[in-house]
């Protein structure tokens, strides 16, 4: 078994980021023995925060896709990836500056109000995040991808021009301009290294925004958590989709602990 898993909004929640609510499914993970891979709009230097708060030592995914981190000899072959500080990295995306560069020439072009991470410092990123000026600092640090806001009313020619430049946009907390990866193509490569090591035999994928949507699309058991404010997101519709009652890390909890209780009962 594998479970996958978004953070904000998600194993985390959005305001507060604490995933306090989620501890009785994470402990009955580690006792399972089972991998819980981070799959995050995160950037590198966030994610690394969390799985060492929570003692995680498995492949992540960075950035909605653009980045794979894998642990040297985490599995018992070689993995066909450039070596980078203490993992082996894959990279589907572009590089940052290549992103930024095109953001901000796509803004010029379209005279669009829209302020990404690169346009802000890091007192400016809190203040929109909610998290701390520390935080803040790591969230910017961003190698694959320019999380941005509009300032007025979304524009849907600016988001059409993201495409139309042979990039790609989503969305989770905030809007993000990226290269041609998502979170499911990502997910699909690390897979293969899982089922090579000896097979997987079910995944549990769990999100709350759009930006999830090309992961839960690939799950066995596809979960969406609900927002803060009451709602699930809309545009996520598949079939088998489980959608939780509670939001964030509560949430999270709810949907793991029944999907365990039900995929070890044999139901």
């Amino acid at each position: 078994m594998l479970i996958v898993t978004d953070l904000d909004g998600t194993l985390i929640d959005s305001r507060s980021y604490s995933f306090t609510a989620a501890r009785p499914a994470l402990k009955l993970i580690r006792e399972l023995k089972i991998p819980l891979i981070f799959c995050s709009s995160k950037s590198r230097a966030e994610i690394e925060v969390y799985r060492k708060k929570l003692k995680n030592h498995h492949p992540f995914i960075s950035e909605n896709g653009g980045g794979i981190f894998i642990p040297h000899e985490y599995f018992s072959f070689p993995v066909n990836a450039e070596r980078h500080g203490e993992y082996n990295r894959i990279i589907l995306g572009r590089p940052y500056d290549e992103i930024r560069n095109q953001f901000m020439a796509l803004r010029e072009k379209m005279e669009v109000k829209v302020k990404g991470f690169g346009d802000m410092n890091a007192k400016e990123i809190a203040r929109l995040t909610g998290l701390t000026t520390t935080e803040a600092v790591l969230a910017g640090k961003r190698d694959f991808a320019e999380p941005f806001i509009f300032q007025d009313e979304t524009d849907a020619a600016f988001l059409q021009s993201i495409e139309q430049a042979g990039l790609h946009w989503t969305q989770g907390l905030l809007y993000h301009i990226m290269g041609n990866h998502d979170k499911g193509q990502a997910f699909d490569m690390l897979k293969a290294f899982y089922q090579q090591a000896g097979g997987i035999l079910q995944t549990i994928g769990l999100g709350d925004s759009l930006n999830d949507l090309p992961l839960l699309k690939r799950m066995d058991h596809p979960v969406l958590i609900r927002h803060e404010n009451g709602h699930h997101d809309t545009r996520i519709k598949i079939p088998a989709l489980l959608k939780t009652e509670s939001s964030g890390s509560a949430g999270w909890n709810e949907a793991v602990m029944f999907l365990l209780k039900e995929i070890l009962s044999g139901n």
